[in-house]
């Protein structure tokens, strides 16, 4: 159990959490979206609140909600805006890296803070170093009660308005996590701009040219197998991902439904001609689908389960595939009307596909179930 830290624990409920977020985003993703930008005060109003990474222990100040709980939430902000969905993303991977990694005093500092007042993004791509760990360059030494982190990061979410950077680094023939205050010099960050999709979601390219920083800002003893170290974090990341693509696959389903059922074509609405009607079955299988995967996997976190692995994988695989699918039927029904910049299928057709590359592409999910499938045998 974590030990009790000098923090106030939200005491927002799920249903408060819900009005919260639909008052905050309201109708401006869209132009979020266009701008390429979140408001600060709509990412500090969630911070404050407990929201961004809702999971937090209570003990470090967190809210201390199920993953059940917080995968609904992951939803209905997804569904609002994918973008801040990303940032929740983000934050919620980083609370779960240092739950997992960090040592009593390292948690007990950093946790309260990303409970309620910090933002963080986690660094693991690089120019050359995607699923293939064995390409990554990033390095840290150590000299005494110092350390140097050298390397180049690229599509960290986030980490254009994030506080601190969670950073995946060679130590020697292991791995390491080093946690860096983006105002630490040497830090440069260059946002990326007009991305595919989530495009206010801060995506950026870190650079560490010889950042020194206290040995403490290790997690943990550090040294450990980096192939583990990414997959800890992934795999809350693939979880949030999934929950996310609940939402896209729920708003699509709403204005697809909207449209087909007031727009009149050759005397009678959209959704009873047939072949629309196809689209409108396949877009409500889709959503039940992918929130039973997702509603088992979220399960399997809260009990221990086994299972929890491989059922988040294929949460993510399922729910990453279903999203992008869904999101071209919601197009192809709005027609004209939803192929606008800005509008809520449009970017959903854009921001799943994104779905299906980060936090593990959908080959990559394909292989780790084709070996559980082999294995299991």
């Amino acid at each position: 159990m974590p030990e009790t830290v000098a923090a106030t624990a939200p005491t927002v409920t799920p249903d408060q959490a819900a009005t919260l977020a639909a008052r905050l985003v309201g109708d401006r993703a869209g132009d979020w979206d266009r701008a390429g930008r979140l408001p600060v005060d709509v990412v500090r109003a969630l911070n404050t609140a407990g929201l961004l990474a809702p999971q937090i222990p209570t003990g470090y100040g967190g809210a201390g909600w199920s993953s059940l709980d917080s995968g609904e939430f992951t939803a209905q902000v997804g569904s609002l805006c994918s973008s801040l969905r990303s940032v929740m993303t983000s934050q919620a991977m980083a609370a779960w890296t240092i739950e997992r990694l960090a040592d009593r005093a390292q948690a007990r500092s950093l946790l309260p803070r990303l409970a309620a007042t910090d933002t963080a993004a986690v660094a693991f791509s690089e120019p050359q170093a995607g699923s293939d760990l064995s390409a990554m360059t990033t390095t840290v030494t150590m000299t005494g009660d110092t350390l140097r982190l050298d390397g180049h990061k690229v599509w960290v979410t986030a980490a254009d308005h994030a506080d601190l950077l969670l950073v995946f680094a060679r130590l020697g023939d292991q791995g390491a996590v080093v946690v860096v205050p983006r105002a630490t010099p040497g830090v440069r960050v260059h946002r990326r701009a007009d991305p595919l999709g989530c495009r206010a979601a801060g995506h950026a390219d870190v650079w560490f040219d010889a950042v020194r920083l206290p040995t403490s800002s290790l997690l943990g003893a550090g040294g450990q197998s980096l192939s583990l170290l990414v997959t800890t974090a992934l795999s809350y990341g693939r979880m949030s991902v999934a929950w996310g693509c609940v939402g896209i696959l729920r708003a699509c389903l709403t204005a697809a439904v909207a449209h087909a059922g007031s727009r009149h074509q050759f005397g009678r609405p959209l959704a009873q001609h047939q072949l629309v009607a196809r689209h409108l079955a396949d877009l409500w299988a889709a959503e039940q689908v992918a929130t039973r995967v997702c509603e088992h996997a979220s399960r399997c976190w809260d009990t221990g389960s086994p299972e929890v692995v491989t059922a988040t994988v294929l949460a993510k695989y399922v729910s990453a595939g279903h999203a992008t699918r869904a999101a071209a039927d919601a197009v192809q029904i709005l027609a004209s009307a939803g192929a606008v910049d800005g509008h809520p299928v449009a970017r959903a057709y854009r921001d799943a596909k994104l779905m299906e590359i980060i936090e593990g592409s959908t080959e990559m999910c394909q292989l780790m179930l084709a070996d559980h499938a082999v294995n299991r045998r």
